[in-house]
């Protein structure tokens, strides 16, 4: 008698259900959080988009750029001269906020594409040092074209307005809730964040990730086989500083302010250290660092009050934001020792290890009994 044994279905994994509930909470946060919460989550959006920028460039490509924050300061400032109108005394031409955004976005594309060509032929050290030049030329041109950046204080942001809705602080209730222009701000950052993760991850599972791979892992190797070494370079640097460009426009819609001391050398490091930090090559590595390294000196600042020797700027002590520097460098010291594979690889153990110990825990159906095999030849006579 023969029995049928049925097979399992698919199986849906925990980190769907993960999935599905984190997104019904970042949906209904905007309903209970005050607005220095909402901020801070939105700082948390631009920084992971700037980092899964850099991280498709580093991570996954093996280039070293240390000129992220020129391309975060092409995407504020040219949003800002985009959309303003000049009542302010500064050059601006006055475009509706959503087509200022997509040109700041192309802007930041172009100033890549004008540098690409050096990136498609430089790697390691040497590209490194070739963009730290961009950090001293931005600095300067934002510092002293007053007509266009405002100088040393700045200058306003201009409101976002796509399909009739302004992203300003014109209250307009939901539920009973009045949503300011943080609260729509908040919607707009997740639907920029989602899209860019979901590109990330189209790039990097389709065949330009197999080359960008191939060219980090073995550059002459790729070369030898056919894949071109120097386009690819230069068309991921592009696509990375465009990431860095719709970073800088959010920056600047959440701050409402440009500065040009923002945008300097400490921002680079701190893209560096949020993939270090993440988990190099990975999309999600990039969100976890971007999420940890920009919410870091915010929670220090918020309960600076209540930290040992940690106080407010001003006032003796360490101040918020060296704090969270020197948790920074513990943590790339950390990650590079004993976590090579960042944040992004701790979370992967742990499913890897329930499916272990699930494997383990189920019991084995018994096999069907096969008959002997004889040893003796088929012609055989006894």
């Amino acid at each position: 008698m023969s029995e049928t044994l049925a097979r399992p279905g698919p199986r849906v994994r925990p980190a769907a259900y993960g999935g599905a509930a984190a997104g019904l909470v970042l949906l209904a946060l905007p309903f209970y959080l005050d607005r220095f919460w909402l901020q801070a989550g939105l700082f948390a959006m631009a920084a992971a988009l700037g980092a899964i920028g850099i991280n498709l460039l580093t991570g996954a490509t093996g280039q070293l750029s240390m000129g992220h924050a020129f391309f975060l300061a092409v995407g504020a400032y040219g949003y800002c001269a985009f959309a303003g109108d000049g009542a302010d005394g500064l050059a601006g031409l006055g475009l509706p906020g959503w087509l200022a955004a997509v040109l700041a976005v192309a802007l930041a594309g172009l100033a890549g594409g004008v540098f690409s060509p050096i990136a498609g032929r430089l790697h390691g050290a040497y590209l490194g040092i070739a963009t730290l030049a961009l950090i001293f030329i931005g600095q300067h041109v934002l510092f002293n074209a007053h007509d266009l950046t405002g100088g040393y204080n700045g200058r306003a942001v201009p409101p976002l307005s796509l399909f009739g809705l302004a992203f300003d602080d014109t209250e307009l209730l939901v539920a009973q809730v009045p949503f300011g222009a943080v609260e729509k701000l908040w919607y707009l950052g997740l639907v920029l964040l989602l899209g860019g993760v979901l590109f990330a991850r189209g790039v990097l599972r389709g065949r330009p990730g197999r080359a960008m791979n191939a060219i980090r892992d073995h550059r002459i190797a790729a070369g030898v086989m056919g894949v071109p070494v120097a386009r690819h370079r230069a068309a991921v640097f592009v696509l990375s500083s465009m990431y860095a460009g719709l970073a800088g426009v959010l920056l600047a819609l959440v701050f409402q302010r440009t500065v040009p001391e923002y945008f300097g050398m400490a921002l680079s490091l701190e893209y560096l250290a949020m993939i270090v930090i993440g988990g190099l090559g990975s999309v999600a590595g990039a969100v976890a660092g971007g999420v940890f390294v920009s919410l870091l000196p915010q929670l220090l600042t918020r309960y600076s009050d209540a930290l040992p020797l940690v106080s407010a700027p001003g006032t003796g002590g360490i101040a918020p934001g060296e704090a969270a520097r020197y948790l920074y460098g513990a943590a790339v010291v950390a990650v590079v020792l004993f976590l090579p594979g960042g944040l992004a690889r701790l979370a992967a153990r742990t499913p890897e290890r329930s499916e272990r110990s699930e494997t383990s825990e189920t019991p084995k159906t018994p096999d069907t009994p096969t008959p002997p095999t004889s040893t003796e030849p088929s012609g055989e006579t006894r």
